[in-house]
């Protein structure tokens, strides 16, 4: 059975920062392109960042302007997502993904149940 579960997630002032965790289980991680979703109350869940299953290749949305890092540890079926100077527009429930397209396409193969991430102006 396959999971996929994050953690880290929280309320933090504008400003801030968190790091995101997804652990993984239950498939071949080395071998999955990792990527991590938001979705705020009211909109459609959007793109924020995903990485290569070898770590050497990354994508971030544009309009995160820098601040977003994702990262993986292929020896801790891991990935990560460092978020800083968070924004209240941040607010949103985070969900990671696992898929063996690149770039990342819908439909997606997996996904975690979310966690929430409140960011206070």
């Amino acid at each position: 059975q396959v999971q996929l579960v994050e953690s880290g997630g929280g309320l933090v002032q504008a400003g801030g920062s968190l790091r995101l965790s997804c652990a993984v289980s239950g498939l071949t991680f080395s071998t999955y392109n990792m990527g991590w979703f938001r979705q705020a109350p009211g909109k459609e869940r959007e793109f924020v960042a995903a990485i290569r299953w070898s770590g050497s290749r990354t994508a971030h949305a544009d309009s995160l302007e820098g601040r977003f890092t994702i990262s993986r540890d292929n020896a801790k079926n891991t990935f990560y997502l460092q978020m800083n100077s968070l924004k209240p527009e941040d607010t949103a429930v985070y969900y990671c993904t696992a898929d063996r397209s690149w770039p990342l396409h819908a439909p997606y193969d997996y996904w975690g149940q979310g966690t929430q991430v409140t960011v206070s102006s």
